[in-house]
């Protein structure tokens, strides 16, 4: 702990300075991800560009391409990255057969892969007991996307923090949730492909002697990396959703396998940043607390050492929602038809543009408020009312 010296005027220009640094989280989710890089691109038409970018899984892919390359070049980059991963299904059916392109790219998907993405490991069928290899084992390789991020990112600039880049990964063997931070060592492609291993279809990477697998197995919304960091700063977070933590009750074994993969991968990011809420509520009250306790007091070891637990940040969390597209079912997340990767990222696009325009981070707070949550889409919903 380190001992801090808070009173009641420092409180006050807290209240009333910026917002902070600007954070962007990222959640895993395939295909989905194509909404991220709408948000991105309406933030950086806005002049906003992250000081920070926290990555899972796909999320870490479309963090890599944005920290990985100057702010001029960071939207182009997504743009081919993204157009790479367009699957064309072989015959053209729109307006014919509702959905039954979007069909017949997720078979072409299954069966071929993606170029520059992943391809099928056909020994992978040879059998469950044949002996793969703990660096093999996986439906897919995904030697096409070391290829394809080494061509798009620069490790070099990424490593240079401008913005800071942190990925999250599962440690194979201990469970254990593994954060790669560029603040704290060199990343390089391995440490962005290792977030997005996810099994059985992508085998684990190994990282100096260990293998990890896709963070989203333990934390698919990282936002946790911005509250627990050392120091902490006063920040407007983006946290992206891929996945919807609401939704009906299903009704068909469509609607059920749909549902169990949002309520799997939304992460209970809601009681999360409940919890943290009132973690943050704590750490200002004990600020409030020794504002009012005497000089002498405050100076001694005891005291100083109770007010480190106290902290005068303050995080705003501007939550953004993927719309669920018409006829959208379980295999949402590998819908890499260009239609479904350009309705998610225009609506990320008008989401976030709708969001900035309304700044609901500026204004009056509670005092003792430390983690304030913007519901990204009621902006959006009251912006068109």
């Amino acid at each position: 702990m380190h001992s801090i010296d808070i009173n009641a005027s420092s409180i006050a220009r807290i209240q009333k300075s910026d917002p902070g640094q600007v954070v962007l989280v990222l959640q895993g989710g395939g295909a989905l991800g194509s909404y991220q890089a709408g948000v991105y691109q309406a933030l950086h038409e806005a002049g906003m560009e992250p000081d920070w970018i926290i990555g899972t899984s796909i999320g870490a892919i479309n963090a890599s391409l944005i920290a990985g390359n100057s702010p001029q070049n960071r939207l182009s980059r997504l743009r081919e990255f993204w157009k790479k991963m367009e699957q064309q299904p072989p015959w053209n059916f729109r307006g014919i057969i509702p959905g039954f392109n979007e069909k017949l790219s997720y078979w072409a998907t299954v069966t071929h892969g993606i170029p520059g993405f992943f391809r099928p490991n056909p020994l992978a069928h040879a059998g469950d007991s044949y002996p793969l290899g703990a660096d093999n084992a996986g439906y897919y390789s995904t030697a096409p996307l070391e290829r394809t991020l080494s061509d798009l990112v620069d490790f070099d600039l990424l490593n240079d923090c401008k913005p800071r880049l942190t990925v999250g990964a599962a440690h194979v063997r201990t469970s254990q949730m593994r954060y790669f931070d560029s603040r704290e060592g060199r990343l390089d492609v391995r440490h962005i492909m290792a977030s997005g291993a996810l099994p059985p279809a992508f085998p684990a990477i190994r990282i100096d002697g260990d293998l990890y697998w896709d963070g989203g197995i333990l934390s698919n919304t990282p936002t946790e990396a911005v509250f627990d960091d050392n120091p902490r700063k006063n920040s407007l977070i983006f946290a992206v959703h891929l996945w919807n933590p609401s939704g009906e009750e299903p009704t068909t074994m469509k609607d059920v396998l749909n549902r169990h993969k949002d309520v799997q991968y939304s992460s209970r990011i809601a009681s999360h940043v409940a919890r943290q809420q009132q973690a943050h509520r704590l750490r200002h009250v004990i600020n409030q607390l020794v504002a009012r306790l005497p000089q002498d007091e405050r100076r001694t070891d005891a005291v100083r050492e109770l007010a480190s637990y106290g902290c005068p940040t303050r995080m705003h969390v501007v939550r953004l929602l993927a719309p669920q597209l018409e006829c959208e079912t379980h295999t949402k997340d590998i819908d890499f038809s260009p239609s479904g990767i350009k309705q998610r990222w225009d609506a990320g696009h008008a989401h976030t543009r709708a969001v900035l325009q309304r700044k609901p981070w500026v204004g009056e707070f509670d005092p003792l408020s430390g983690v304030i949550v913007h519901e990204g889409l009621e902006e959006v919903r009251q912006a068109a009312e």
